[in-house]
């Protein structure tokens, strides 16, 4: 199973580090999570959920990796600019 789930994940990590395309995938995951219409069928209890979780789980974890590099990027640039103005 990993075989399968490696190759998507780091696919799909790589597309959301592009800013161009990382709201059509933040975008095309929700709409994933809310269709009806699924890699398994949410009918079938907990199976169906599994693809679900793990969408919802990777959409996630990688949404805050994103806006916790971007904190940090933005107290470096301040830190930067406070000590400049300082000298």
């Amino acid at each position: 199973m990993k075989f399968l789930r490696q190759p998507f994940y780091n696919a799909y990590r790589l597309i959301l580090q592009n800013p161009k395309y990382r709201w059509l995938v933040i975008l095309g995951s929700l709409i994933y999570l809310v269709s009806p219409f699924d890699i398994v069928t949410d009918i079938v209890p907990f199976v169906g959920w599994i693809d679900d979780g793990f969408i919802a789980t990777l959409l996630v974890s990688e949404v805050s990796q994103i806006i916790l590099e971007q904190r940090k990027d933005r107290r470096a640039k301040s830190t930067s600019v406070d000590t400049v103005s300082a000298s």
